[in-house]
């Protein structure tokens, strides 16, 4: 997977750095944001090959950010994590086109490694 990049928009520093520290060692290229707005303002300048986000973001929450996204580049492959487990949330993110969501309380993350190969894959 070297030179894949994975935007990862994440406000948990703690997460981020432990994601980033994951997904570099797996040899892909990471990019790192911390609210919705700078993760449009990442995918538009980075053209990542998969985005990871949390679904509760500062400034633009990240549904709205994905929404966005996917106007742009509907094929992209997108991981929503989150620890809400409101229907509200995930009823809106299943009916986004190559959108999983993951409940971070219940993945480990060699789990989210395995989505993200698995969605590069088409799977």
């Amino acid at each position: 997977m070297t030179g894949t990049k994975i935007l990862i928009v994440e406000d948990d520093p703690n997460f981020v750095a432990i994601l980033k520290q994951k997904f570099d060692k797996e040899g892909f290229t990471t990019i790192i944001a911390q609210d919705g707005k700078e993760g449009l303002n990442a995918f538009e300048r980075e053209k990542p090959d998969l985005v990871i986000s949390d679904v509760l973001l500062p400034i633009e929450n990240g549904v709205d950010m994905i929404k966005k996204i996917k106007e742009k580049e509907a094929g992209l492959p997108v991981i929503m994590l989150t620890n809400v487990k409101d229907e509200s949330y995930t009823d809106v993110i299943k009916k986004l086109k190559k959108v999983d969501y993951l409940i971070k309380s219940d993945v480990r993350l060699d789990d989210i490694v395995e989505k993200v190969k698995k969605k590069l894959k088409g799977e």
